[in-house]
């Protein structure tokens, strides 16, 4: 037993993925950004993309009271001048934008949304910008790793508008807090009980022994509150994704323990003898060719798995940008947006290290993006007709690792689900209404309906034709002099009917940025 207990409290140090385990950032400043809410405001003449799957249509003015959606009415028709009698009137005092030629989608939901840590050192102020300034309204906290009280504060202020922020859902670290290692299911219960009185959301699990996640997730799931997973492989032979949709587990992160429970010819992975997990090129390198390890697409041990997954309503949330280094490590750290955006101090976190989470690129080369690429197939494959055949597929980014920065990883998640088979459609429903459900808040979050809370994306271009118009950077076209352009980036972004300039909130981290850096550049190597 004792065993047992050393191995549980120092999994749940090793596997938090934040440098020091429940350090503390440094807190948001006073709110002094965006202009509401108002008594009243209409969004005029927009083409609305929902979040459930339907078609874009508009133009329409949304009216707004405070943070509540109050109306939304079609106004016109396409490449026809609006007529005012259409449309619901102003009265005096009220606030009027003019959104005609652009779409508004819900506000987008990462569910996958570390706030930072003292290792990448990031201010929470550079993180909620970046979110904001990409349409992202609502993040979950997956682990709390600034502890449950610094987080809670933070959402508290959020909601009551007092920061810039997205609002925030917090789901604390299993174990956190704890005066000493949850070694029986009757100290995990007191646990997952005090955790809610703490006003907890829910609870991120790595791994436990069999029957104290059982007993962990019966009384969360008894208590109502959600729950998330990253099924580490330290514990994931004797409990894999199944063992946990049985117990209630609400929602599944990455990948990890989805190829364990398709197994069927072996129940451990094919470890090298000279692995070791404290070894992230190791840990990264071998998970590459994991899924080929598993039953293949639509094998009938693949199907009855998809299956039961889905029946018991479990949720994917695949995180595929994190790991796309993984299979182009050029690609990601050269991407545009890091010499203006990111800190460096994140950019050394981000670089080749023994101790830093997630920087694996110890010695990393084409055979190991191969088998990458050819695991990101068979993920995508899974992914896709889990999603095809009813199941709930969510977005969230992990952002903060692997060069992958707060707002540009979430968007290019949404990339990758459209790699995956998703129609852009189903990829915003993803974002917004999947997440908001997900969440168990879709009856505030995910669409815009009346009732609903004022949360918005608003951008000029039409991002189902190109997804890269949601980057803070934009994408690049030519214009009708064949001079080179850059159109896109949220425009505005709208949280509680409070309305924010999306580009001025990236100027501000860049500025953030220009005075860490003091003129220094970013380098990969020493040299």
């Amino acid at each position: 037993m004792r065993t047992r207990t050393y191995l549980i409290g120092l999994i749940c140090l090793i596997l938090l993925p934040i440098s020091s385990a429940f350090s503390q950032i440094e807190r948001a400043p006073a709110r002094s950004e965006g202009e509401g809410p108002f008594k009243r405001l209409i969004i005029r003449g927009a083409t609305l993309i929902n979040g459930n799957g339907a078609p874009p249509t508009g133009p329409v003015d949304i009216v707004i009271e405070q943070n509540i959606i109050k109306g939304i009415f079609n106004v016109g028709y396409p490449g026809m001048p609006i007529r005012e009698r259409d449309r619901p009137k102003a009265n005096p005092g009220d606030q009027e934008l003019d959104a005609e030629g652009m779409y508004v989608l819900p506000g987008l939901i990462d569910m996958h949304g570390h706030i930072g840590g003292t290792g990448q050192g990031t201010p929470s102020e550079y993180v909620f910008k970046l979110w904001l300034a990409h349409g992202i309204t609502t993040i979950r906290d997956p682990s709390a790793g600034n502890g449950l009280k610094w987080v809670l504060e933070h959402k508290e202020k959020s909601a009551k508008n007092q920061i810039t922020a997205p609002r925030i859902f917090a789901y604390t670290g299993f174990g956190q807090g704890s005066k000493e290692p949850i070694s029986s299911p009757e100290m995990a219960r007191e646990w997952v009980r005090n955790n809610a009185k703490n006003g907890a959301d829910g609870i991120k699990f790595f791994g436990a022994a069999p029957d104290i996640m059982q007993a962990a997730l019966e009384e969360n799931k008894k208590l109502g509150l959600r729950s998330a997973m990253h099924h580490a492989q330290m514990d994931v032979v004797r409990w894999n994704v199944l063992n946990s949709a049985r117990a209630g587990l609400t929602s599944m992160e990455h990948w990890y323990g989805l190829p364990e429970a398709l197994f069927t010819d072996r129940r451990v992975q094919n470890y090298s003898l000279d692995y070791n997990y404290r070894n992230e090129q190791d840990r990264f390198g071998e998970a590459g060719q994991l899924w080929k390890q598993a039953a293949p697409p639509f094998s009938d041990h693949w199907n009855k798995v998809m299956d039961e997954l889905i029946a018991l309503d479990f949720t994917l949330d695949p995180t595929f940008n994190i790991y796309e280094a993984s299979r182009d490590l050029m690609r990601a750290y050269t991407a545009e947006w890091h010499q203006q955006y990111t800190l460096p101090s994140l950019w050394d976190f981000y670089r080749p290290s023994r101790r830093s989470h997630g920087s694996y690129w110890f010695s990393w080369g084409t055979e190991q993006e191969v088998a990458w690429k050819e695991n990101y197939k068979l993920w995508m494959t899974f992914v896709n007709e889990y999603k095809n055949r009813g199941g709930r597929v969510t977005a969230g980014s992990d952002s903060g690792f692997i060069y992958q920065l707060y707002g540009f990883g979430f968007i290019r998640e949404l990339e990758l689900l459209r790699e995956s088979g998703f129609h852009p459609l189903e990829v915003i429903m993803s974002a917004t209404l999947n997440s908001a459900e997900a969440l168990g808040a879709d009856d505030m979050l995910g669409t815009i309906e009346v009732g609903k809370y004022a949360d918005f994306a608003i951008v000029e271009e039409n991002p189902l034709q190109n997804l890269k118009v949601l980057y803070g950077t934009g994408t690049i076209q030519l214009d009708d002099n064949n001079e080179v352009i850059r159109v896109g980036g949220v425009k505005y972004t709208i949280k509680d009917g409070i309305i924010y300039d999306a580009k001025k909130l990236l100027e501000d981290v860049k500025k953030m940025v220009d005075e860490k850096k003091n003129g220094m550049t970013f380098k990969l190597t020493n040299k």
